[in-house]
């Protein structure tokens, strides 16, 4: 009976063991909660850095082709469209109220008549540091950028959507229309959609985006005006390359604030040929395990750190304006 019994007290573990078994297994968790942890914040780093690459990407893609296309006007590429010479505008004038007019005398979505100075297709400035604005806009992120971009949308078109203004072209004339009045009579003439692009930031829900106002037939204040571009663009700055010596390559390249109204015009001896886009992408969510103080360098303009939980990233863009070139050679 005490052999039995003595046999039965050794069944099991001791204290001791019990306990050298529980740390080693505390030792054991601790390690895969770190390796999950670890793991985790690698898959939200690399996701983040993901989101950045790709809206990015996305924004600077929609800006290019604007940019590069700007000016397009078909057979008058390169030539002012003055009314009353080789311009006429059969459609409904906008009221001031209703349009987007931007620095200059002859800035608004169509040409003005009776104007000494040149209809301009590219105008910008820096919002809250600019004398000049759009009072159209509302909302435009303080130090960033705006653009505008005015040019015919190809290939050529033969039927019209009734919200969107047309030009009917030939080599010596141009006739702006609404869709809803259809086609115009002109010799020879092709058919292109007109359309007034500008480019600007927001706040939308405290996350920044990326927005552009178009030009439907009555003006640009109706809501169906404004596109939400992308997400998570906080700035947006653009650098204008002038070419100088009569080379079709930009000499020098400047912010908004200094580049003067006759340049805006289309100085021949300043020519606009280039311009270089800058973005300053960042996450839409904070990561609360990082800390971001960096500065960003965007053209001449350096962003200071903010030291917050957001990932951030610049990407550029040095893009060729197509059509002055062409006219240039």
């Amino acid at each position: 009976m005490n052999k039995f019994m003595s046999n039965r007290t050794q069944i099991g573990f001791s204290l001791v063991e019990l306990m050298v078994a529980m740390v080693i297994s505390l030792f054991l968790s601790a390690g895969l909660f770190s390796m999950f942890a670890m793991s985790s914040a690698n898959v939200t780093t690399t996701s983040q850095f993901n989101q950045l690459q790709e809206n990015g990407r996305v924004a600077l893609a929609l800006i290019e082709r604007d940019v590069s296309q700007s000016g397009f006007m078909a057979e008058l590429t390169g030539t002012d469209l003055t009314v009353g010479k080789n311009t006429t505008i059969s459609a409904p004038s906008i009221p001031a109220a209703s349009d987007c007019i931007g620095g200059g005398i002859n800035n608004a979505s169509f040409p003005a008549p009776n104007s000494p100075a040149n209809f301009r297709k590219i105008w910008g400035y820096e919002s809250g540091n600019s004398t000049e604005s759009f009072a159209c806009l509302s909302s435009v992120l303080s130090g960033t950028d705006v653009l505008q971009l005015k040019r015919l949308i190809g290939p050529n078109v033969t039927t019209f959507n009734s919200n969107s203004y047309y030009m009917a072209t030939n080599p010596s004339e141009a006739i702006i229309f609404a869709g809803s009045q259809g086609a115009p009579s002109i010799n020879n003439g092709r058919f292109w959609e007109f359309q007034h692009h500008i480019y600007f930031i927001k706040i939308d829900n405290g996350v920044p985006v990326l927005m552009r106002r178009v030009l439907g037939v009555g003006g640009m204040k109706t809501g169906a005006s404004y596109e939400q571009l992308v997400e998570g663009v906080e700035n947006f700055r653009v650098m204008y390359g002038f070419d100088i010596n009569g080379d079709d390559s930009a000499d020098s390249f400047m912010p908004a604030e200094n580049v003067t109204s006759t340049m805006w015009d289309g100085s021949p001896n300043q020519r606009l040929v280039a311009m270089r886009i800058y973005i300053l992408v960042r996450t839409n969510e904070e990561d609360n395990s990082y800390s971001n103080d960096n500065d960003y360098q965007l053209g001449d303009k350096t962003i200071a750190a903010t030291n917050d939980g957001f990932r951030r990233r610049v990407l550029s863009s040095t893009i060729v304006l197509e059509n002055p070139i062409l006219v240039g050679n």
